[in-house]
C-alpha cells in the first residue's frame, strides 16, 4: 500500500492500494455481468437487486456500493455494452468514433460504423430489448428508453454532419434524413431480425449495412463502380418494387 500526499500543508495522508483497486474493479465487473445475465434471462422487472447479489456472490450492500440501485445497474450495463469496456465512455471518446472521424471518405466512415454496429449489437441487443419490454409497464424503464433513444438520434445527426463534410452524400437528402436512415438500421431490432431470426452471420450483416448505406446515401458520382440513375421507392399502394426516377433524385 502506497502513501500519497496531495501537497497541501496539513493535508491528511491518503493511501492507494493497487490490489484493493483491482479487487473493487473485479467485484464491479462481477456485479454488472450478473445483472446483464439476469436482465436478459428474467427481464428487468423480474430481476431484483438481491438476485444480482446472489448471482455475483456478494452482499446486497456491495451491489449498492459498487454500482447503485437497480436503475443504475441497468444504465451501467447498457453503457458498458456500448463502450465495450469496464467503464462507460462518452460517444466521442469511443475508439470507433475516433476512427470514423479520422476516415477520409464517406464510404470508409460507413464501413467503419457498420463494423462497430456488429461489435456493439452482439453485446447490446439482448439487454436493450429487455429494457424496451420493461418500458411498456415501468415508468423508470420508459424514461431510460426515451433518454437513450434521444441520445442515439442526436449522435446520428452528428454522424450525418460528419458524412456531409466529405462532400459525397446525396444533395437531395437532409442531414436529418440521413440520420434517420442510419438510426433505423443500427438498432438492436434490425440485428435481431436478420442475425437472430434469419440466421445471418455478423459478417454478412455488417457487409449488408455497408452496402445498403452506401447505395442509399452516397451520391451516384461517388458510388464505387456503380454509375447510373438514383432510384426511389414507389409509394403507390400495393407496389413493392422500386423504380428509377428519370427526372430527379430520390427522396427517402
Amino acid at each position: 500500500m502506497a502513501e500519497v500526499r496531495d501537497g497541501r500543508p496539513g493535508a491528511p495522508r491518503r493511501y492507494h492500494s493497487p490490489r484493493r483497486a483491482e479487487q473493487a474493479a473485479a467485484t464491479r465487473g462481477a456485479v454488472l455481468a450478473a445483472a446483464r445475465e439476469l436482465f436478459v434471462a428474467q427481464g428487468y422487472l423480474g430481476t431484483t437487486v438481491a438476485d444480482v447479489a446472489r448471482r455475483a456472490q456478494v452482499a446486497v450492500d456491495t451491489v449498492y456500493a459498487t454500482v447503485g440501485r437497480k436503475p443504475e445497474l441497468l444504465r451501467e450495463v447498457l453503457e458498458t455494452a456500448l463502450s465495450g469496456t469496464e467503464q462507460a465512455v462518452p460517444a466521442r471518446q469511443r475508439d470507433y468514433v475516433v476512427r470514423i472521424r479520422a476516415a477520409g471518405s464517406a464510404r470508409e466512415k460507413l464501413a467503419l460504423y457498420a463494423a462497430a454496429v456488429v461489435d456493439i449489437q452482439a453485446r447490446l441487443a439482448p439487454i436493450f430489448l429487455a429494457l424496451r419490454d420493461a418500458a411498456v409497464s415501468d415508468p423508470a424503464s420508459a424514461a431510460e428508453w426515451e433518454r437513450i433513444s434521444r441520445r442515439r438520434a442526436a449522435n446520428m445527426r452528428e454522424f450525418a454532419a460528419d458524412l456531409r463534410a466529405s462532400g459525397e452524400l446525396r444533395p437531395d437528402l437532409s442531414d436529418d434524413e440521413v440520420a434517420d436512415v442510419v438510426w433505423s438500421m443500427n438498432g438492436p431490432e434490425y440485428w435481431v431480425l436478420l442475425v437472430g431470426d434469419r440466421g445471418w452471420t455478423p459478417e454478412r450483416f455488417g457487409a449488408f449495412l455497408t452496402d445498403a448505406w452506401t447505395r442509399m446515401l452516397i451520391a451516384p458520382d461517388h458510388q464505387p463502380n456503380r454509375p447510373g440513375t438514383p432510384r426511389r421507392l414507389s409509394r403507390r399502394p400495393g407496389q413493392l418494387r422500386d423504380e428509377p426516377s428519370a427526372d430527379r433524385p430520390a427522396n427517402l
